[in-house]
Protein backbone atom coordinates (compact mmCIF):
# COMPACT_ATOMS: atom_id res chain seq x y z
CA UNK A 1 0.00 0.00 0.00
CA UNK A 2 1.61 3.75 -1.05
CA UNK A 3 2.64 5.69 1.99
CA UNK A 4 0.69 8.77 2.75
CA UNK A 5 2.18 12.20 2.00
CA UNK A 6 1.87 14.69 4.39
CA UNK A 7 -0.49 16.78 2.68
CA UNK A 8 -2.87 13.65 2.37
CA UNK A 9 -3.04 12.72 6.26
CA UNK A 10 -3.47 16.53 6.85
CA UNK A 11 -6.49 16.18 4.44
CA UNK A 12 -7.77 12.65 5.73
CA UNK A 13 -8.24 14.52 9.45
CA UNK A 14 -10.38 17.28 8.25
CA UNK A 15 -13.29 14.95 7.34
CA UNK A 16 -14.95 12.65 10.23
CA UNK A 17 -16.53 10.41 8.01
CA UNK A 18 -18.90 9.49 11.33
CA UNK A 19 -19.84 13.30 11.17
CA UNK A 20 -22.63 14.60 9.32
CA UNK A 21 -21.98 18.35 8.15
CA UNK A 22 -24.21 21.86 7.18
CA UNK A 23 -24.15 22.81 3.72
CA UNK A 24 -22.24 25.62 4.52
CA UNK A 25 -19.30 23.44 6.76
CA UNK A 26 -19.42 21.20 3.80
CA UNK A 27 -18.66 23.90 0.59
CA UNK A 28 -15.91 25.19 2.97
CA UNK A 29 -14.17 21.61 3.89
CA UNK A 30 -14.65 20.53 0.63
CA UNK A 31 -12.46 23.60 -0.49
CA UNK A 32 -9.62 22.79 2.03
CA UNK A 33 -9.45 18.65 1.19
CA UNK A 34 -9.28 18.79 -2.60
CA UNK A 35 -5.05 18.75 -3.29
CA UNK A 36 -5.61 18.69 -7.01
CA UNK A 37 -3.67 21.09 -8.93
CA UNK A 38 -6.50 21.83 -12.07
CA UNK A 39 -9.58 23.24 -10.77
CA UNK A 40 -11.60 20.53 -9.51
CA UNK A 41 -15.79 20.12 -10.24
CA UNK A 42 -17.64 19.77 -6.76
CA UNK A 43 -20.46 17.31 -7.32
CA UNK A 44 -23.22 16.10 -5.06
CA UNK A 45 -24.57 13.00 -4.97
CA UNK A 46 -27.89 12.59 -3.44
CA UNK A 47 -29.37 9.17 -2.63
CA UNK A 48 -32.93 8.67 -3.22
CA UNK A 49 -36.12 6.14 -1.85
CA UNK A 50 -37.44 5.73 -5.09
CA UNK A 51 -37.67 3.07 -7.28
CA UNK A 52 -36.66 4.61 -10.70
CA UNK A 53 -38.00 1.62 -12.79
CA UNK A 54 -41.49 2.87 -11.80
CA UNK A 55 -42.58 5.42 -14.29
CA UNK A 56 -44.26 6.99 -11.51
CA UNK A 57 -41.65 7.26 -9.13
CA UNK A 58 -38.45 8.66 -11.66
CA UNK A 59 -37.07 12.12 -10.73
CA UNK A 60 -36.10 14.04 -13.45
CA UNK A 61 -35.80 18.27 -14.32
CA UNK A 62 -34.23 21.06 -14.70
CA UNK A 63 -32.62 23.38 -12.29
CA UNK A 64 -30.60 26.49 -12.96
CA UNK A 65 -27.66 27.48 -10.32
CA UNK A 66 -27.30 30.98 -9.17
CA UNK A 67 -23.64 30.57 -9.68
CA UNK A 68 -23.15 28.90 -12.92
CA UNK A 69 -21.26 25.22 -12.82
CA UNK A 70 -18.27 26.63 -13.66
CA UNK A 71 -17.54 25.16 -17.06
CA UNK A 72 -18.33 27.00 -20.22
CA UNK A 73 -21.03 24.15 -21.98
CA UNK A 74 -20.83 23.58 -25.66
CA UNK A 75 -23.76 23.73 -27.16
CA UNK A 76 -25.10 23.02 -30.88
CA UNK A 77 -28.25 24.27 -32.44
CA UNK A 78 -29.96 21.88 -34.71
CA UNK A 79 -31.97 24.46 -36.37
CA UNK A 80 -33.48 25.69 -39.88
CA UNK A 81 -31.67 28.24 -41.67
CA UNK A 82 -34.38 30.80 -40.34
CA UNK A 83 -32.65 30.47 -36.97
CA UNK A 84 -28.54 30.22 -37.60
CA UNK A 85 -28.61 33.80 -36.83
CA UNK A 86 -30.78 33.92 -33.42
CA UNK A 87 -28.24 31.06 -31.97
CA UNK A 88 -25.30 32.09 -32.86
CA UNK A 89 -26.79 35.97 -31.39
CA UNK A 90 -27.08 34.15 -28.24
CA UNK A 91 -23.61 32.35 -28.08
CA UNK A 92 -24.47 28.93 -29.89
CA UNK A 93 -20.88 27.19 -30.90
CA UNK A 94 -22.13 25.25 -33.20
CA UNK A 95 -25.02 25.76 -35.60
CA UNK A 96 -26.56 23.96 -38.20
CA UNK A 97 -28.55 20.90 -39.45
CA UNK A 98 -28.01 18.42 -42.40
CA UNK A 99 -24.17 19.01 -41.79
CA UNK A 100 -23.84 18.60 -38.28
CA UNK A 101 -26.66 15.83 -38.19
CA UNK A 102 -23.84 13.50 -40.85
CA UNK A 103 -20.87 14.59 -38.54
CA UNK A 104 -22.98 12.78 -35.14
CA UNK A 105 -23.53 10.16 -37.71
CA UNK A 106 -19.59 9.40 -37.67
CA UNK A 107 -19.04 9.28 -34.52
CA UNK A 108 -18.62 13.16 -33.37
CA UNK A 109 -20.05 13.94 -30.02
CA UNK A 110 -17.99 16.60 -28.60
CA UNK A 111 -20.39 18.70 -27.52
CA UNK A 112 -22.32 19.05 -23.87
CA UNK A 113 -26.14 20.25 -24.76
CA UNK A 114 -27.96 20.04 -28.19
CA UNK A 115 -30.96 22.25 -28.77
CA UNK A 116 -33.20 22.03 -31.43
CA UNK A 117 -36.82 22.89 -32.89
CA UNK A 118 -40.25 20.49 -32.88
CA UNK A 119 -40.00 21.09 -36.67
CA UNK A 120 -36.73 19.54 -37.13
CA UNK A 121 -37.20 16.87 -34.33
CA UNK A 122 -38.27 14.12 -36.93
CA UNK A 123 -34.38 13.88 -38.02
CA UNK A 124 -32.67 14.64 -34.93
CA UNK A 125 -34.50 11.49 -33.79
CA UNK A 126 -32.54 8.97 -35.88
CA UNK A 127 -29.65 9.73 -33.81
CA UNK A 128 -31.18 8.27 -30.61
CA UNK A 129 -29.07 5.05 -30.67
CA UNK A 130 -25.70 7.94 -30.75
CA UNK A 131 -26.99 10.41 -28.31
CA UNK A 132 -29.33 8.57 -26.05
CA UNK A 133 -26.69 6.37 -24.05
CA UNK A 134 -24.45 9.99 -23.76
CA UNK A 135 -27.35 12.01 -22.31
CA UNK A 136 -27.46 14.26 -25.37
CA UNK A 137 -31.29 13.73 -26.86
CA UNK A 138 -32.68 16.82 -26.82
CA UNK A 139 -36.08 17.19 -25.10
CA UNK A 140 -38.94 19.34 -24.50
CA UNK A 141 -39.17 18.52 -20.82
CA UNK A 142 -36.01 20.14 -20.19
CA UNK A 143 -36.25 22.84 -22.74
CA UNK A 144 -33.99 21.73 -24.98
CA UNK A 145 -36.85 21.35 -28.19
CA UNK A 146 -38.04 25.23 -28.37
CA UNK A 147 -38.90 27.21 -30.66
CA UNK A 148 -37.37 29.87 -28.46
CA UNK A 149 -33.67 29.13 -29.87
CA UNK A 150 -31.85 32.20 -27.73
CA UNK A 151 -33.23 32.06 -24.11
CA UNK A 152 -32.44 28.24 -24.38
CA UNK A 153 -28.91 28.54 -25.73
CA UNK A 154 -28.67 31.41 -23.06
CA UNK A 155 -30.19 29.80 -19.67
CA UNK A 156 -27.68 26.75 -20.56
CA UNK A 157 -24.84 29.00 -20.83
CA UNK A 158 -25.77 30.64 -17.65
CA UNK A 159 -25.96 27.34 -15.79
CA UNK A 160 -28.59 25.71 -16.34
CA UNK A 161 -28.55 21.56 -15.20
CA UNK A 162 -30.72 18.48 -16.61
CA UNK A 163 -30.41 15.65 -14.50
CA UNK A 164 -32.56 12.60 -13.58
CA UNK A 165 -32.34 9.65 -11.09
CA UNK A 166 -30.44 6.83 -12.53
CA UNK A 167 -31.38 3.13 -11.96
CA UNK A 168 -29.83 3.31 -8.69
CA UNK A 169 -32.09 5.55 -7.41
CA UNK A 170 -28.74 8.52 -7.18
CA UNK A 171 -29.28 11.86 -8.88
CA UNK A 172 -25.27 13.16 -9.13
CA UNK A 173 -24.54 16.68 -10.21
CA UNK A 174 -21.73 19.09 -10.20
CA UNK A 175 -23.19 22.66 -8.14
CA UNK A 176 -19.83 24.40 -9.26
CA UNK A 177 -16.04 24.45 -8.51
CA UNK A 178 -13.06 24.39 -6.06
CA UNK A 179 -12.32 27.87 -6.65
CA UNK A 180 -16.11 28.97 -6.24
CA UNK A 181 -16.22 31.38 -2.30
CA UNK A 182 -18.16 28.79 -0.18
CA UNK A 183 -20.55 30.65 0.18
CA UNK A 184 -21.21 30.35 -3.54
CA UNK A 185 -21.14 26.44 -3.34
CA UNK A 186 -23.71 26.12 -0.98
CA UNK A 187 -26.21 28.42 -2.53
CA UNK A 188 -26.04 26.27 -5.33
CA UNK A 189 -26.01 23.10 -3.93
CA UNK A 190 -28.84 24.40 -1.81
CA UNK A 191 -30.97 25.45 -5.00
CA UNK A 192 -29.94 22.20 -6.19
CA UNK A 193 -31.51 20.09 -3.06
CA UNK A 194 -34.31 22.34 -2.91
CA UNK A 195 -35.55 21.18 -6.30
CA UNK A 196 -34.49 17.81 -6.08
CA UNK A 197 -37.09 18.16 -2.97
CA UNK A 198 -39.87 19.85 -4.76
CA UNK A 199 -40.40 16.81 -7.15
CA UNK A 200 -40.71 14.08 -5.07
CA UNK A 201 -43.04 11.74 -6.32
CA UNK A 202 -46.59 11.24 -4.60
CA UNK A 203 -45.56 7.19 -5.07
CA UNK A 204 -42.42 7.30 -3.28
CA UNK A 205 -42.72 6.21 0.38
CA UNK A 206 -41.11 6.48 3.64
CA UNK A 207 -37.65 9.07 3.43
CA UNK A 208 -37.21 10.49 0.38
CA UNK A 209 -33.82 12.37 0.59
CA UNK A 210 -32.48 9.20 1.62
CA UNK A 211 -28.28 10.55 1.85
CA UNK A 212 -26.36 13.92 0.58
CA UNK A 213 -22.73 13.92 -0.05
CA UNK A 214 -20.85 16.53 -1.00
CA UNK A 215 -17.45 16.02 -2.83
CA UNK A 216 -14.93 17.05 -5.13
CA UNK A 217 -12.26 15.23 -8.26
CA UNK A 218 -10.39 12.92 -6.52
CA UNK A 219 -11.71 13.61 -2.66
CA UNK A 220 -13.41 11.60 -0.20
CA UNK A 221 -17.22 12.45 0.00
CA UNK A 222 -18.57 14.78 2.95
CA UNK A 223 -21.97 13.82 4.46
CA UNK A 224 -24.56 16.41 4.37
CA UNK A 225 -27.16 16.34 7.50
CA UNK A 226 -29.87 15.82 5.49
CA UNK A 227 -31.86 18.12 8.02
CA UNK A 228 -30.16 21.48 7.76
CA UNK A 229 -30.70 21.90 4.04
CA UNK A 230 -33.38 24.13 4.86
CA UNK A 231 -30.44 26.74 6.77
Amino acid sequence: MAKLTKNQKNVLGKVDSASRYTLSQASQLVKEITTTKFDASVDLDIRLGVDPRKANQMVRGVVTLPHGTGKDKRVLVLCTPDKVEEAQGAGADYVGLDDYIEKIKGGWTDIDVIITMPSVMGKVGTLGRILGPRGLMPNPKSGTVTMDIANAVKEVKQGKIDFKVDKYGIVHSSVGKVSFDAEKIAENAREFLHTIVKLKPSAAKGAYIKSVYLSSTMSQGIQIDVKTIEE
